[in-house]
């Protein structure tokens, strides 16, 4: 009888650690997939400048009342970044979908944390096309050095043979200098002022925020921005 107690003892303890480990897990995917870290392999998210200053933001934000007027000021600067973030994947998805690869954008552009430059077949040519689509096209519109996780799909893209088809059409369908963002992919800032504008005056600000946190992004932040690091 004791035998038994003891097995199950252990089986419970292993089934919710087993469990937990999982749910870690999925937390560290929804946290990149939420937020795509330049640095995915940056557990810190202080190597790099704007990854260090949006996860200073969210852990300001977890710090602070939700539905006050600095919680929606704060997700309003979250939101900014993530859509610009957002923004440089949905030109690489177009491109991916341009080249044949209809169903498989989604895939080959997932970099989870675990990603580890080690593995990498091509690092260096990764990395040189990386800084050409940097430098020769309008993809990436800061002028700090290009998010690191998109080496990481070069390599991909080198080893499927379509890296520099890639590039060609990324010349193409965003020559440097040329603006080439749409709607959807701006900041939202001059689209909460937009949108304000069609409400009640002096209450603009408020109007804007309330649309933020209704869009569902703040209930899943806040399950995982203070646990998932």
């Amino acid at each position: 009888m004791i035998i038994i107690i003891l097995c199950t003892s252990v089986y419970f303890r292993i089934n919710s650690e087993t469990l937990l480990y999982f749910d870690r897990e999925a937390k560290k995917r929804r946290d990149q997939e939420t937020n795509l870290w330049s640095e995915p392999g940056d557990p810190s998210h202080s190597e790099r400048d704007d990854d260090r200053e949006l996860y200073n933001l969210l852990q300001k934000r977890a710090k602070t009342r939700r539905g006050s007027q600095g919680y929606r000021r704060l997700s309003v600067d979250i939101h900014a970044m993530r859509q610009v973030r957002r923004g440089v994947r949905e030109k690489w998805k177009m491109i991916l979908e341009n080249l044949g690869f209809m169903a498989e954008a989604e895939s080959l552009l997932t970099v989870s944390a675990t990603e580890s430059y080690d593995r990498m077949r091509n690092a260096p040519v990764a990395r040189s096309l990386l800084q050409t689509l940097h430098s020769e096209t309008s993809i990436f519109k800061s002028t700090e050095p290009p998010p690191e996780r998109y080496m990481f799909i070069l390599d991909r893209l080198i080893y499927l043979d379509v890296a520099e088809d890639f590039v060609a059409k990324a010349r193409r369908f965003y020559p440097k200098g040329e603006d080439n963002e749409d709607e959807d992919q701006t900041p939202n800032v001059p689209l909460l002022v937009t949108r304000s504008n069609q409400g009640i005056p002096g209450e603009e600000m408020e109007d804007g925020l309330d649309e933020e946190e209704g869009s569902g992004i703040e209930a899943e932040d806040d399950v995982f921005v203070g646990k998932s690091l």
